[in-house]
């Protein structure tokens, strides 16, 4: 595994170059851009097909420079010279661990008052220099696809405050261990948290900008698609833990590959790591596998793809690797089902449908239902063998995800229904001389 960029650079491009960037942040940074650019895409056909239009926005031109304007350039300034030139003199610290030291109060302060200062002054200047003797009230046409920043930016905070917030709920017992610690962090993020907080913030934006939701969100959802898609090549590529359970038809060799085990292995294997399972699960009864030995009509794929260690994994999980010296020395003692290229793998295939369904549905609000219940089963079914917290309700114990998902399905259903009895077909987009309804 690659926990940050530069064990990567080094592994497959032989290039040594220590970067303060982690794997899972920079394919998270993917995702969203790629989501920006096809959302970017879709809006713009809509809006060249007249369902989605813009609003006219007032803004001052030549007004003087505000107080608070001035002291929130300054704010940004320090922040960025404490953190990120503070970083420079302390870049051991900073390569090693990035988000400790983001969210620790190591810093140089004197680059922050100095930053502070030169960017104050350059804003007071730059709105000094723009300045009218009468400031000019004008209008501007603002289209829907000229808010991909703004919905971008609110996905990514909302997005991060959801799944945090999901997570804690999910992992209570952990989580009030170290409740600020745990908030802060990184890790241990729900994308469903993520998409509902999110959601909620987008919807009232778009409502306060009078764009039409029922078509925003038609657009929006291969984009989240194929944002997740992406998303989850971050987490295999740096082992943060959102693996499957078990599979006892493979047993790690000692050095993080895989072989099938023989009978009795599992079991074998199991007493063999016994301080790592008793302390994980409190019993051998209590870790989650299943048995899947790859058929013959496959051997043509590798092993991992059915069964992997995750070695050199972010979250420093499993017993030590021999010889191994560093920040990352630990690999699963036992291989699991590597459920996220399995998620990755359904989730682009899901956005290529999507994509190709988008010219073809011409009934607002059909095409998110239809992305729901894509994304509900997709979820629902790896969850089968992916490893989560369980609920236990009436004798069932399902995971969190496993319900949202099925909720999902269901309110996906309910708006297929919905949508046919109030949302007519729209007329569809002239193609060549002829015209097409859809249904």
């Amino acid at each position: 595994m690659y926990p940050s960029l530069s064990d990567l650079l080094q592994d497959v491009f032989g290039i040594h170059v220590r970067l303060p960037i982690q794997t899972f942040g920079f394919f998270v940074a993917i995702a969203f851009l790629a989501a920006a650019y096809v959302l970017t895409i879709e809006l713009k056909r809509r809006e060249k097909s007249g369902w989605l239009k813009g609003i006219q926005e007032k803004y001052w031109v030549g007004k003087p420079p505000t107080v608070s304007d001035i002291v929130f350039h300054a704010l940004i300034g320090f922040l960025l010279g404490f953190k990120f030139i503070g970083a420079l003199f302390q870049w051991d610290a900073f390569v090693d661990q990035p988000q400790t030291y983001i969210l620790s109060g190591a810093g140089s302060l004197p680059a922050g008052i100095i930053l502070a200062l030169l960017l104050a002054y350059s804003r007071y200047r730059s709105k000094k220099k723009h300045q009218l003797e009468k400031p000019v009230l004008r209008e501007e046409l603002v289209m829907p696809h000229q808010r991909v920043g703004d919905f971008t930016v609110i996905a990514a905070v909302g997005g991060l405050i959801g799944a945090k917030i999901f997570d804690s709920l999910e992992n209570w017992h952990s989580y009030m261990q170290d409740p600020l610690h745990s908030f802060l962090s990184f890790s241990g993020l729900t994308f469903y948290g993520g998409l509902f907080v999110a959601g909620l913030g987008i919807a009232w934006y778009a409502r306060k900008k009078q764009i039409n939701l029922w078509q925003l969100a038609d657009a929006f959802a291969p984009a989240m698609m194929l944002a997740y898609g992406l998303g989850r090549i971050g987490c295999h590529m740096a082992g943060d833990g959102d693996w499957g359970i078990y599979n006892s038809a493979y047993l790690n060799d000692g050095h993080g590959g895989v072989i099938p085990a023989p009978p009795g292995g599992f079991q074998q294997a199991l007493h063999q790591y016994q301080d790592f399972f008793l302390l994980n699960y409190g019993s051998f009864d209590r870790v989650p596998h299943a048995y899947f030995l790859k058929p013959h009509w496959l051997s043509f794929l590798p092993d991992w793809l059915f069964a992997f260690t995750y070695p050199h994994n972010i979250n420093n999980e499993g017993v030590p690797i021999p010889g191994c010296t560093g920040l990352h020395c630990a690999m699963l003692p036992v291989p699991v089902f590597p459920t996220p290229l399995y998620e990755i793998t359904t989730c682009l295939i899901l956005f290529g449908v999507l994509w190709y369904l988008r010219k073809r549905i011409f009934r607002p609000g059909l095409l998110t239902a239809i992305y729901l219940i894509m994304n509900g089963t997709e979820r629902f079914l790896i969850e089968l063998i992916r490893v989560n917290t369980k609920y236990d309700i009436l004798g069932i114990r399902p995971t969190q995800a496993e319900l949202i998902s099925l909720l999902l399905i269901m309110a996906g259903v309910v708006l297929i229904g919905y949508v046919h009895r109030k949302h007519r077909p729209l007329q569809a987009i002239p193609v060549g001389s002829s015209k097409r309804s859809g249904y």
